[in-house]
């Protein structure tokens, strides 16, 4: 059982690291590392009466990156491109 998950953790890391050396090679390489997605994102504005009021932005791009995981603070696009509408509950 331990040596499942040890091993599962170490799979994990390496596909990680392989995935984040890639992303630097194609950065360095200027190869594309970056994509976008017009997302809509709106603001969900609960008020003290218990109602919902919700606040739309207008559409706008935003920057991702063509990898398996998160890196440099960007989602990845295979994920963005299906979370297109974004929530914000404030």
């Amino acid at each position: 059982m331990l040596g499942t998950v040890l091993g599962s953790a170490a799979l994990l890391a390496l596909a990680y690291v392989a995935d984040y050396c890639v992303f630097r090679y194609r950065v360095s390489a200027n190869r594309q590392p970056f994509g976008r997605f017009t997302v809509n994102s709106y603001y969900a504005v609960q008020q003290k009466n218990g109602k919902t009021t919700f606040l739309f932005n207008p559409p706008a791009p935003q920057v991702c990156v063509v990898a398996l995981f998160p890196h440099d603070g960007y989602a990845p696009c295979w994920y963005l491109k299906r979370h297109t509408e974004q929530r914000i509950d404030i």
